[in-house]
């Protein structure tokens, strides 16, 4: 988890990674951050996330991107 906090962080400095809860549903990142989360983790993780992954759900904080990632991982 600190090895994506450390990635969101440097992509997006200025998002409240550790205690954002809401960060798509609130607007405080967009589709296009989104893209660039994806473009981040998918290098630093060498996963692929399908497009059935690309909920808002999945991205509204640094836990359910972890969360997403660790599924990836497992299948």
């Amino acid at each position: 988890m600190n090895e994506l906090l450390d990635i969101l962080k440097e992509a997006m400095p200025k998002v409240d990674w550790e205690n954002g809860e809401d960060l798509v549903d609130d607007g405080v990142i967009d589709s296009m951050d989104v893209v660039t989360i994806i473009s981040e983790i998918t290098d630093a993780y060498d996963i692929e996330i399908p497009s059935e992954e690309m909920e808002p759900e999945n991205f509204n904080s640094a836990k359910a991107i972890y969360e997403m990632i660790q599924r990836l991982e497992e299948e």
